[in-house]
C-alpha cells in the first residue's frame, strides 16, 4: 500500500472513533522517506485540524460530515489537507489519489470525493504573510497563512477563531471565561504550533559551548537548532543533558529546596521527569514506576544500571515505599490542554464527562500515594492541563485531606506560529503539599 493509501486506511480508524484518535505512528515500512514524510505529515495536519478540514468540507457537501461513511470522511480529510495545509502537493494528485482511494471502499462515492475535493480546490487561494482573523484566510504553523478566494469563514468571531484554528468552540469558551477572550484567541493559534526541539541544560558542565544549541528565553533551557541526527549523538555522549519542555521543567522546580533521602515517582511515564529529579536531588534515592506497560518498560530501559534509581512495578511500589518517601511526585494523567501542539487530538475530547474521570482518577492516585509518605513527607502535584477541575481544584480536595499547599505554580503556553524557538514553552499546573498548616 503506498503512502496515501496507509494515510487514508488510517483515518478511516480516525474517523470510526472520534473524538478519539490513536497516537500510533503510521506504519511507514518499505515506504522512500519522502512518502514516509508525506505519510505522516497528512495525518499529523488531520490530526490537529480535524475541526478546520471538516468545516471546509461541509461548505461543498449538501449533507451532514458526521452522515458520510467513514472511507468517504478518510478520503476528503486527507484529500482537504493536502489541498490547504501542505505544500508542493498538485492539487490534481491529492485529488486523484483521494477518488482512486476510496473507490475500492464504496465506489458510489467517488463522484462525491471527486466533487468536494474540486470544491476546495477552487476556493483555496495563496500563502500570504501572516493571519488576522480574516473570513477568508486560514492560520498555517509557520506563521503565515493560506488565503482563501470566499469569504466562507464564520462571521461570529468565537466560531471563526475555532474553525481557522481548529479547536473545538466549546474549548475556547472554556478558556474565555478564565483569561478572557483575546487570550484564548492567543491561545488557540499556540496549538499550531510546531514545538522545537528543547533540551534541560540547567545541570551541564559548559551548556553555552556545545555546538548546536541556543539559549532559551528560561534559564537552564537550550533550543537544539543543529541536525536532527546529531541530537541522538549528542545524547549518548552526554549523560548531563536531555530532552525536556522548559514549561514541563518548571513544576519540579518548585520543590529545589528540599533535601529528601528517598523520593517516589509514581507516574513516571518514560522518565523525563525523573531525570530531572535525580539531577536536582544528587543525594537522594528515586523509586519510579507507570501503570502503562509501554511507559514503564522504556523507563526500565531509561534508568537500566542506574545506581540511584530504581524501576518498581506498580503493584509493589506500596509495600516498599510505605511510610518512607520524603517526596512523592504525582505527575497524573490530565486533558493535556496545556500541551496541545504536541497533543492535538485531545482538544477534541475536553468535555464535563471527561473531566469528572480525570478528576477520579486523579483523586485516586493522591489517595493512594498518601500511604507512602514518610512524617514531614512532601507531595508534589503536576499536569499538563490548563483547567481549573484538575488544577487548582485538587489543591482544594487535598487541603480537606489535611494538606496544604506550601507553593503552586501555573505556567501558561507562549509561543505563536512563527516566533522563534526560544520563547516557545508548554503550559501545566504543579503544586507541592505537606501535612498541616
Amino acid at each position: 500500500m503506498d503512502a496515501r493509501g496507509r494515510v487514508f486506511a488510517r483515518l478511516s480508524e480516525d474517523a470510526q472513533t472520534f473524538p478519539e484518535i490513536s497516537l500510533a505512528p503510521i506504519d511507514t515500512a518499505g515506504l522512500s522517506s519522502r512518502d514516509a514524510g508525506l505519510a505522516g505529515a497528512i495525518h499529523h495536519e488531520v490530526g490537529r485540524r480535524w475541526v478546520t478540514l471538516r468545516y471546509l468540507c461541509e461548505h461543498n457537501l449538501s449533507r451532514p460530515f458526521n452522515k458520510l461513511d467513514e472511507p468517504v470522511r478518510a478520503a476528503v480529510l486527507g484529500g482537504a489537507a493536502q489541498l490547504v495545509l501542505l505544500d508542493r502537493v498538485p492539487a490534481h494528485a491529492a485529488i486523484d489519489t483521494s477518488v482512486e482511494w476510496v473507490k475500492g471502499h464504496n465506489p458510489k462515492a467517488a463522484a462525491l470525493v471527486n466533487a468536494v475535493l474540486r470544491g476546495i480546490s477552487r476556493l483555496v487561494g495563496e500563502r500570504i504573510d501572516a493571519w488576522d482573523d480574516r473570513l477568508d484566510a486560514i492560520p498555517l504553523s509557520d506563521g503565515s497563512a493560506r488565503e482563501l478566494k470566499e469569504t466562507v469563514l464564520p462571521e461570529d468571531a468565537l466560531d471563526r477563531v475555532g474553525v481557522a484554528t481548529g479547536v473545538p468552540t466549546s474549548l475556547l469558551q472554556r478558556w474565555g471565561a478564565r483569561v478572557g477572550t483575546e487570550a484564548a484567541h492567543a491561545l488557540a493559534l499556540h496549538t499550531l504550533c510546531d514545538p522545537p526541539l528543547v533540551l534541560n541544560t540547567a545541570f551541564a558542565d559548559g551548556a553555552g559551548e556545545i555546538p548546536g544549541l541556543e539559549a532559551h528565553e528560561l534559564d537552564g533551557y537550550s533550543v537544539f537548532t543543529g541536525q536532527r541526527r546529531g541530537l541522538g549523538e549528542l545524547l549518548s555522549s552526554r549523560s548531563d543533558l536531555w530532552v525536556q519542555d522548559a514549561g514541563s521543567g518548571q513544576a519540579m522546580g518548585i520543590a529545589r529546596d528540599l533535601t529528601p533521602g528517598l523520593i517516589v515517582d509514581l507516574c513516571a511515564g518514560k522518565g523525563t521527569k525523573t531525570r530531572q529529579l535525580a539531577a536536582m536531588f544528587p543525594e537522594a534515592y528515586i523509586l519510579a514506576t507507570d501503570v502503562d506497560p509501554g511507559r514503564f518498560a522504556a523507563l526500565t530501559r531509561t534508568f537500566a544500571g542506574s545506581e540511584r534509581v530504581r524501576c518498581v512495578g506498580i503493584e509493589t511500589l506500596g509495600r516498599e515505599a510505605f511510610g518512607r518517601a520524603d517526596l512523592v511526585v504525582l505527575d497524573v494523567p490530565c486533558s493535556n490542554t496545556g500541551v496541545l501542539p504536541r497533543r492535538g487530538e485531545a482538544k477534541y475530547r475536553v468535555s464535563k464527562t471527561q473531566q469528572d474521570r480525570l478528576m477520579g482518577v486523579q483523586r485516586q492516585i493522591m489517595a493512594d500515594s498518601i500511604p507512602m509518605l514518610a512524617p514531614g513527607g512532601r507531595m508534589l502535584y503536576s499536569t499538563c492541563s490548563l483547567e481549573p477541575e484538575e488544577n487548582e481544584a485538587m489543591v482544594l480536595h487535598l487541603g480537606q485531606q489535611g494538606f496544604t499547599a506550601q507553593a503552586e505554580v501555573r505556567t501558561e503556553p507562549a509561543g505563536l506560529p512563527g516566533e522563534p524557538g526560544r520563547v516557545y514553552r508548554d503550559g501545566g499546573f504543579a503544586a507541592l503539599f505537606g501535612r498541616g498548616g
